[in-house]
C-alpha cells in the first residue's frame, strides 16, 4: 500500500510517502524476484473463478490520488510492464468536484485517464475520505455512491473495487460498498492477503518513507510482517475499541431524538 510518491511531500503525508527514487528501486526488486503485479480486481476474479494466479502475484496499489503517481510511479512501473490499483477520493482529485480538503498535490482527471490508458487499474476511495465507520446511514451512502458516479462519468467505466480510507471498516460499511456496487475492498491490517479474508476485507502491508529497501525485501517474501507491525496492530486495536464506543454513543443519541 503506497500513497504519495514524491521528492518533497507535504508534512501531512510524508510519512506515508516514498521517494521516486525509493518506489524505482523497489519495483527494480519486485521485477529482480519475479514477481507478478495484477490489478486488485484480477486477483478477486481469479479467486472467485478459480482461475490460477500468476507466478508470485502482488498487489500494488496507491490510496488517495497523489500527483507524484503519474509524474513518478508511472515511468516505473512502465518500465517493468507492472499493473497496479490507484484508489482515488473523487472529492480531493483536482477538477470539477474538488472540494478542497486534499492534503497535498492530487491528480487531475486527465492524468486519471492517462494512469488508466496505462493499464491501471481506478478505484474508488470515498468522494471526501471520512473515516466510514462514524458516518451515518446516508452520508454513508453518499460518499460510496458519489465516489462510483464520478469515477464512472470522468473514466467511462464504473470502477469495481474500493480502498476504505483509513483502512477503517465495520459489518455495515462493508455491506454498503457491497451495495453500492463494488465488487472488493482492500483495507490495511499490515497483513498479506488471504482468500479466506473475503473479497470485502482483503489486507495489504504499507510501504512508509522510512521502509528501507531491505525491509521491503522481507516484507514481500512475506517474512517478519508481525514484528514489523506489532506497534501498529495495538494502537488499530486499541483505536477500534474507541470508534466502537463512538459509534454505540451515536445510536443512543439517533434513537432520543428520533
Amino acid at each position: 500500500m503506497y500513497h504519495a510518491v514524491e521528492h518533497r511531500p507535504a508534512p501531512a503525508t510524508r510519512a506515508l510517502s516514498v521517494s521516486p527514487e525509493a518506489f524505482a528501486e523497489q519495483m527494480e526488486l519486485l521485477a529482480g524476484r519475479g514477481f507478478t503485479p495484477l490489478t486488485t480486481a484480477r486477483l478477486a476474479d481469479n479467486w472467485r473463478t478459480g482461475r490460477p494466479l500468476p507466478p508470485r502475484p502482488v498487489l500494488i496499489t496507491f490510496d488517495d490520488g497523489y500527483e507524484g503517481v503519474h509524474r513518478h510511479a508511472l515511468h516505473a512501473l512502465a518500465t517493468h510492464g507492472f499493473a497496479a490499483t490507484l484508489f482515488v477520493s473523487t472529492g480531493w482529485l483536482r477538477g470539477p468536484y474538488d472540494d478542497g480538503g486534499a492534503p497535498d498535490t492530487m491528480l487531475d482527471w486527465d492524468q486519471a485517464r492517462e494512469l488508466a490508458a496505462a493499464g491501471t487499474e481506478i478505484g474508488g476511495h470515498s468522494h471526501t475520505h471520512p473515516q466510514l465507520d462514524q458516518l451515518r446511514d446516508r452520508r454513508l451512502e453518499f460518499e460510496l455512491r458519489r465516489c462510483r458516479e464520478i469515477v464512472a462519468d470522468e473514466l467511462g467505466t464504473a470502477p469495481v473495487s474500493f480502498a476504505y480510507p483509513y483502512g477503517y471498516s465495520s459489518r455495515r460499511v462493508r455491506d454498503g460498498v457491497r451495495a453500492a456496487g463494488f465488487a472488493q475492498s482492500l483495507a490495511v491490517g499490515n497483513a498479506l492477503a488471504r482468500r479466506r479474508q473475503g473479497p470485502y476485507a482483503l489486507e495489504r502491508v504499507t510501504v512508509r518513507r522510512s521502509t528501507g529497501i531491505e525491509e521491503f525485501a522481507t516484507l514481500i517474501e512475506g517474512r517478519s510482517i508481525g514484528r514489523h507491525f506489532a506497534r501498529d496492530r495495538a494502537l488499530t486495536k486499541g483505536y477500534a475499541l474507541v470508534r466502537g464506543a463512538r459509534r454505540a454513543a451515536r445510536r443512543v443519541v439517533d434513537r432520543r431524538t428520533g
